[in-house]
């Protein structure tokens, strides 16, 4: 057997003390299951037609970050320099019955700083976490057999499982498997198949919100004709696309913050590629509002089974006062509708802006499970009491003062 893959076909087992040695016993309430661990990339690939088979019939709309294809090209751009990632490996856990793939938890692990963290394959690009798992009678046990393996056989300190909502297939399981919450947020959504068209839609918004988005129109349009774009993949999708996360650093930066996805090379090349689509293509959405022949707003969706999910908004600090992100947001919105879309979600976190939207939200939970007593020091110290109070340190400091210590740092 390649050594990249060991199998187990059970759950009630100690931990090993050479976890590279298969066990095999009776699987506790998932009979019959063959549970693998898959850590090199040519066992993952070899996973394509079956790992598609099984979305097509398990795959929900909230699982836009599982697909195959999203995964590989994640896997394409954060694992393909094996000298700048050499801590940062595939731990992907997938269950077959009689042979036929019927589970997987997509899941990658990377040692940073001492401690090896084990979390959603595609972080920090996805946003959702979860697991695949076709819907047989024993659905729950199968995915406590696979979280209890990858507990005791990834090579990892914590299993850090962020972005899980409550509508997650894995949802149920981490409080009973002993996992603390390391934050708790809101992903806001509209339901687009509440209403016929647009025009029904919108009568849910206030006149005055309505009034305030034509003034808006208006005001633009006195600098020049207003242009939308919305392109599903191409070189050109491609190339706004990296544009969209430029520009949405830029405003970071203007604000005093910085995101270490949004500033790493990789983040850049990989929305464009999956917006470009050029290979193993991933539903992505690229939109754009121009005014007078000048690019103002940006917007990066992906679309799964009628839920698109908005991952970049962004706009060019020159039009802050414009209100172009609001009227780019309108016009995608009208789009939806003529593209069948049941479900507009704005995703985590929920900023008052997104509420200004929404009128539906499901909760969503980053999980910590340490599985050894350097994870648990790392989740009970940092994770649990020093990160929540830099975050609120940071938000406290005035906007100016943030932006000179930016500069400061970078400098």
């Amino acid at each position: 057997m390649d050594a990249a893959v060991r199998s187990l076909t059970s759950l009630d087992i100690p931990r090993a003390d050479k976890p590279d040695t298969p066990h095999l016993t009776s699987a506790a309430g998932a009979a019959d299951v063959e549970l693998a661990l898959i850590s090199d990339r040519k066992a993952f690939d070899a996973l394509e037609d079956e790992w598609n088979a099984l979305f097509e019939r398990a795959g929900k709309s909230i699982h836009v970050f599982q697909t195959f294809n999203f995964c590989w090209h994640w896997a394409s751009h954060y694992l393909a320099d094996t000298s700048a990632n050499a801590g940062t490996k595939l731990s992907i856990v997938t269950g077959r019955r009689n042979g036929r793939l019927i589970m997987i938890w997509p899941l990658v692990s990377e040692r940073t700083h001492g401690v090896t963290q084990t979390f959603w394959l595609g972080e920090p690009v996805a946003q959702y976490g979860d697991a695949l798992v076709d819907p047989e009678p024993d659905a729950e046990a199968i995915l406590r057999a696979g979280l209890a393996f990858a507990r005791r056989h990834v090579a990892s300190d914590v299993l850090r499982l962020r972005r899980v909502r409550a509508d997650a297939n894995v949802a149920g399981l981490f409080a009973d498997a002993g996992a603390s919450i390391a934050d708790r947020q809101i992903a806001p959504y509209m339901d687009l198949s509440s209403a016929k068209d647009f025009a029904a839609f919108e009568e849910r918004f206030s006149s005055r919100a309505r009034r305030n988005r034509r003034r808006l129109a208006r005001r633009l349009e006195e600098k020049g004709p207003i242009e939308f774009v919305r392109l599903h993949g191409g070189v050109n999708a491609g190339d706004l696309a990296a544009d969209a996360i430029a520009v949405k650093a830029e405003w970071l930066k203007d604000r005093g913050l910085v995101s270490n996805a949004l500033s790493d090379q990789r983040t850049t090349s990989l929305f464009a590629d999956l917006a470009a689509g050029r290979e193993k293509p991933v539903p992505c959405v690229v939109s754009a509002l121009k005014s007078n022949g000048e690019i103002a707003a940006y917007e990066v969706s992906f679309t799964c089974k009628g839920r698109l999910v908005i991952h970049v908004m962004a706009f060019k600090l020159d039009f802050e006062k414009a209100g172009v992100g609001v009227l780019l947001l309108e016009q995608n919105l009208k789009q939806g509708f003529v593209e069948n879309l049941a479900t507009y979600d704005m995703m985590a976190p929920g900023d008052p802006y997104k509420l200004d939207w929404c009128d539906k939200s499901e909760a969503v939970v980053d999980w910590v499970m340490p599985t050894s007593l350097r994870g648990f020091l790392y989740a009970r110290v940092y994770l649990g009491f020093l990160r929540p109070r830099l975050k609120s340190a940071l938000k406290a400091i005035p906007q100016p003062l943030r932006r000179i210590l930016r500069n400061v740092a970078a400098a």
